[in-house]
């Protein structure tokens, strides 16, 4: 508010001394009203300047890693808010939306309150659903959840929630991608892995060692980090959780320098 009253005094000031000095006036000081206008605009609405250094990485690790999952994070994210907005059975427009703006997205299946599937698209999947999907949750808790499917042909991650018809719950709606086809998005696919706790660790041909990365403590670390360093076997790993709904994910990649992290690190 303040500055748009700046600007209109400024103009009324400006306009006032023109029509004051009538056509010769401004004949004469043409130039000078110009070079008046351009400093006061300049005064009182700047040119935006945008301070790179601000944004600038003094840790290699963690800038390695934020180059990696920059462009897998944004898109799982946009997928995770476009489910969680949904709370009503959804209809073929919102289907066709979800596929043009997901197209990694492998499956979509609706079912009813007891959990019989009434909808799902493709009808015929080449990746079966290895076994009945679980989605643990509280009544009336509309909160979004996941699954991992582990198939004999890799992860499925199912992205869930509940649905309504007015206050009532009604079944829920899954939507299921192959995490892997995620990572292809990185700019170094390779260098990028994604740690499941407790479930898989997934990757485009990283070498890491799965076995030895699933036995970190997680479940510990996270109770008091949510990034940092792990030592595994002689490698070390920067790493950031990412939570969706309740559940987390671990981004990881090997760091650049150990030391560049000090004291906070994890070895195992």
């Amino acid at each position: 508010m303040q500055v748009g009253y700046m600007r209109y005094i400024s103009l009324g000031l400006l306009a006032a001394i023109l029509l004051l000095g009538g056509c010769s006036v401004w004949q004469t000081t043409k130039d000078y009203s110009t070079e008046s206008w351009e400093t006061t605009k300049d005064y009182i609405d700047p040119p935006p300047q945008i301070d790179t250094d601000s944004y600038q990485f003094t840790n290699p690790n963690q800038e390695k890693l934020a180059k990696l999952i920059t462009p897998v994070d944004g898109p799982l994210t946009s997928l995770t808010r476009f489910v969680d907005n949904t709370d009503t059975l959804p209809g073929i427009e919102w289907l066709d939306l979800l596929l043009a703006r997901f197209p990694w997205v492998h499956r979509v299946l609706v079912t009813d309150e007891e959990g019989t599937i009434i909808f799902m698209q493709p009808e015929m999947p080449v990746k079966k659903i290895s076994k009945p999907l679980v989605f643990e949750g509280v009544w009336r808790d509309i909160r979004l959840l996941t699954v991992v499917d582990y198939s004999d042909l890799g992860p499925e991650l199912y992205v869930g929630r509940p649905y309504f018809e007015d206050v009532d719950f009604s079944g829920l709606i899954g939507v299921g991608f192959d995490p892997r086809t995620l990572l292809s998005l990185s700019s170094d696919p390779k260098e990028l892995v994604v740690v499941h706790p407790g479930g898989g660790v997934w990757s485009l041909g990283a070498d890491i060692d799965e076995e030895a990365m699933l036995a970190v403590p997680w479940v510990e670390i996270l109770k008091h980090d949510v990034q940092g360093q792990v030592q595994v076997g002689d490698k070390y790993y920067t790493w950031l959780a990412r939570y969706v709904g309740d559940d987390y994910y671990v981004y990881a990649t090997e760091s650049i320098d150990p030391n560049a992290d000090g004291e906070s690190w994890w070895s195992f």
